[in-house]
Parts: structure tokens; C-alpha cells; sequence
């Protein structure tokens, strides 16, 4: 088992080296699947090939220089979550540059990565884009692909599955969701429901995937508060500690929140 938890790290580590920070597409079909599927908001992009690829490289061609950096690698026995940060200049040099982050967890069937859900924060990037102010990028983690996998504990994943089904905001002042932290915003959605999607834990560190069903009351530039029922689809990397969630990284769809409420469609 030791030696799975290795190898998705591993994994890891090429999906950010070799692939994404060298925008090297032959490099990923060495080490991803040919279906390969990634879920980000409301899309699903099915296919390496066929979708995944040419999505990531529209993306690569409106940053050209854009890199990723790493916070913090949390390591389970198929799967492993990397929170990080995006940033680049869009354009090219002379672009006016932009930092998101994310929050994204990858299955491996072994030897290779088959599948990932993600998100990351499009909305920041829009408002940086906007500004022409770049927002600055969290240090690296220090040792990110050394990471070693602990033991699951079902009593934090137990307690990430209360606080997920709490209405934002409802964060402890050491858990950062999207950019609240930066611009002093934040969102409020009334829970109905949470259904988890994935989740794992290595030790008190616990990896999730929750579609939230609840109602928009503020936090969104120009969009007033409705009544109707909509989706909201999260990602975080939290920590537990006495029973509580007391830290993490929560990264929420905000840009397809907005879309959707401006185009008054509803769940």
C-alpha cells in the first residue's frame, strides 16, 4: 500500500513537472490514460485527446507563459489532492497578469492518472484580468512530492460532512474559500443540501468534492440576491482537529454560480 500512495504522488509530480509547467502534451499521454476525464463546475471534459488536451491548451494559449505552483499534496491510496496556484500573463509578455487558485483531486489506477475533479477560481482571474492588479501567489510547499500518506480517519471526514452541510460564509478564520481573504467579499448560499461526491483523509487532513444545493443570497458583483434553487460545486483541502475544521483551502464555482443566475437558469 505504501508503495501506491508513492506512485500517485509520483503521478503527481509529472502531471505538474512534466506536463503543465512545460505545456508538453506528449508528456501527458505517457502517464494519462486515453479516458481520461476531467469535471470542473458544470463541465465534463471526457477524453484525453478528444477533449481534456485541446481544452488545457486553449487555456495554455491565452497565457503562454503560464506555470503552476503547489501548496500542499495530500496523498490516499488511489487518489491524491494538490492545491495550487495558477498565474500568468494573459496574451504573453506585456499582458496584464493574473493569479488563481485551485483545488483538484486525481485518481490513479496504478500506473496511471485516470480522472480528476477540480476547481479553480475563474472569477478572481476575471476580476484581476478586469483591474489590471495581480493578486500575489502563495508560497510553495516546501517538499510537496515527499509527501507521505497517513492513516484515513473516519471521524474527520465525519466532521467535514457536518461543516459542508452549514450555509456560507461559516468559515473559522483558518480556512481561506476562493478569495474572500483578498477583497473582503464574501459569499453567502443558504445549504439545503449537500451531496458528497468524493472525499478521503490522511489523517486530519481531509480531500473534497461536495455539490452544495441552496439558495444565492450575496457576494457576487452585480448579481442581487433570488430565491431560486441553484447548484454549487466545491473543492477543499481542510484540517481537522478536536472535531472541528480549523484550516484549509476551499475553492468554490463562483464563475459558473454567476453564469447561471445571469442567465436565470435554475436547479
Amino acid at each position: 500500500m505504501a508503495e501506491s500512495h508513492t506512485s500517485v504522488v509520483r503521478l503527481a509530480r509529472r502531471w505538474v513537472v512534466d506536463y503543465f509547467n512545460r505545456q508538453d502534451a506528449d508528456a501527458a499521454r505517457e502517464f494519462i490514460t486515453p479516458d481520461y476525464a476531467l469535471q470542473i463546475g458544470d463541465y465534463l471534459f471526457a477524453g484525453r485527446d478528444s477533449e481534456w488536451l485541446p481544452a488545457v491548451a486553449k487555456q495554455m494559449e491565452m497565457f503562454p507563459g503560464m506555470g503552476m505552483t503547489v501548496h500542499q499534496v495530500l496523498a490516499g491510496e488511489d487518489r491524491v489532492a494538490v492545491c495550487f496556484t495558477e498565474h500568468g500573463a494573459s496574451g504573453g509578455p506585456g499582458g496584464r497578469v493574473a493569479a488563481w487558485s485551485g483545488v483538484a483531486i486525481y485518481r490513479s489506477n496504478g500506473t496511471h492518472l485516470c480522472g480528476c475533479v477540480a476547481q479553480e477560481d475563474y472569477a478572481t482571474r476575471q476580476r484581476q484580468l478586469k483591474s489590471g492588479m495581480a493578486d500575489p501567489v502563495d508560497p510553495p510547499a516546501a517538499a510537496p512530492w515527499d509527501t507521505v500518506a497517513l492513516p484515513a480517519d473516519s471521524l474527520a471526514e465525519a466532521a467535514v460532512r457536518r461543516w459542508l452541510a452549514g450555509s456560507w460564509p461559516q468559515s473559522p478564520a483558518g480556512v481561506r474559500c476562493d478569495d474572500e481573504h483578498i477583497t473582503g467579499v464574501p459569499l453567502h448560499f443558504e445549504v439545503h443540501s449537500a451531496e458528497v461526491a468524493q472525499m478521503f483523509s490522511s489523517g486530519p487532513d481531509v480531500a473534497f468534492h461536495v455539490v452544495q444545493t441552496g439558495v444565492y443570497r450575496s457576494g457576487l458583483s452585480g448579481v442581487a440576491p433570488t430565491a431560486r434553487v441553484e447548484v454549487l460545486h466545491c473543492n477543499g483541502l481542510v484540517r481537522v482537529q478536536d472535531g472541528q475544521v480549523v484550516s484549509g483551502r476551499v475553492i468554490r464555482d463562483r464563475f459558473g454560480l454567476r453564469a447561471r443566475l445571469q442567465q436565470g437558469g435554475g436547479a
